[in-house]
């Protein structure tokens, strides 16, 4: 198989040249930049050195000559290739958030500043969280060429770490003085921290060494943009068993390291899933009541996830941390309940550039091709 990646050269593009580089079916990568056209990606990664000597194309060259085609570029420039991939009758991945909101047009519009270019794309893009889509992937794939809108990195740590609570009726709500919310489930609280890939190959501020080493930075705090696609996600799930909506509050913190996202969630058990008792005298040890919870709700996630070949569910006692699933695609959940017995923390972490994006992605393609789940994407992470 021939495989395209627009976009080579930024950091999400060279982790997908990286990784199908090895992949078991792909026997030749195109590869496009528009910023170093004509030249080589070894001389923009040395990494690279002896194994890509291929020269960077025009894109219109990778969508014209490729099987499937992945597109890196920055969010509201992927649609005319996309255009150009399904009238070649060829699957499209973008890793943008062009393909996100389905036909949702207004909250993207809202929230990236830009209108579709081609709104008819949208009507049948699939949002390509495999956990919560794979099987309208592969149904979609039988009929013909599909365009795969990838995750961001965020509402993929986030979303994996609250489905199952939302599917098995965990989540309840919290007292709440707004009575216009007083139907929707939460609030659901995210504290995600990221590394400073996160912020792409081009140069920001924020993400200067100077202004993130030794510090952990609070950004765009109630403004952040992978919100709208956290609630869109939960209220996804929700639906499938016809539950209220969730109110999330999202808020995302740069870390000084290079790679990996760790999300906190707080999520409020519904009465039937809480303990009982009275707590509002001080501060107790976790009651035999609140670990037997703990362990009923980790079964639950267990139980959930059990098909899900990146999904890690870890044992009691090990907490999920970034080092235990880096250059990985994997996703690890721990699951903990608070000493009140009132609210469920559940902790994931995922390297953001792979299960987060590139690994993604390659994931999607192959289930679009029918191809085992894991090929090329079952190394294991890199503790240190």
């Amino acid at each position: 198989m021939i495989t395209g990646i627009i976009g080579a050269t930024g950091y999400a593009g060279a982790e997908l040249t990286r990784i199908l580089s090895a992949h078991p079916k792909v026997e030749k990568l195109i590869l496009s930049s528009v910023s170093y056209e004509g030249g080589k990606i070894q001389d923009i990664y040395p990494n690279f050195l002896k194994r890509i000597d291929s020269p960077l194309l025009k894109a219109e060259d990778v969508v014209a000559s490729s099987d499937v085609v992945f597109s890196a570029l920055p969010h509201a420039v992927g649609e005319p290739f996309a255009a150009a991939c399904i009238k070649r009758k060829i699957h499209f991945i973008d890793l943008s958030a062009d393909f996100r909101f389905d036909d949702d047009e207004e909250t993207y519009t809202a929230w990236y500043g830009k209108n579709y270019q081609f709104p008819e794309l949208h009507k049948n893009s699939i949002y390509g969280l495999p956990e919560m889509n794979r099987q309208k992937i592969v149904d979609s794939a039988a009929i013909g060429p599909v365009i795969i809108g990838n995750p961001g990195c965020y509402p993929t740590g986030a979303s994996l770490g609250i489905m199952p609570a939302l599917v098995n009726d965990l989540a309840g709500r919290t007292f709440n003085p707004y009575r216009r919310h007083t139907d929707r489930l939460g609030p659901i609280i995210i504290d995600a921290a990221t590394g400073t890939s996160g912020g792409g190959r081009e140069l920001s501020r924020s993400f200067h060494y100077s202004e993130c080493a030794d510090s952990v930075t609070p950004y765009k705090v109630s403004g952040h943009r992978h919100c709208p696609e956290i609630s869109r996600n939960l209220d996804a799930m929700s639906s499938k068993t016809n539950a209220p909506s969730c109110m999330v509050i999202f808020t995302p913190h740069i870390v000084p390291m290079s790679r990996g996202i760790l999300s906190t969630i707080y999520i409020p058990l519904s009465e039937k899933w809480r303990v009982t008792g009275d707590y509002s005298d001080k501060v107790r040890m976790p009651s035999k009541d609140i670990v037997e919870l703990n362990n009923k709700i980790r079964d639950i996630y267990i139980d959930f996830y059990k098909n899900e070949p990146f999904i890690r569910v870890l044992p009691n006692g090990i907490t999920s941390s970034t080092n235990k699933v880096r250059q990985s695609n994997y996703c690890d959940i721990s699951v903990h309940v608070d000493i009140y017995g009132s609210t469920l923390i559940v902790i994931t972490a995922i390297d953001n550039m792979i299960k987060g994006a590139a690994g993604q992605a390659v994931q999607n393609m192959n289930i679009l091709f029918g191809f085992k789940e894991t090929d090329g994407l079952e190394a294991i992470p890199m503790v240190f």
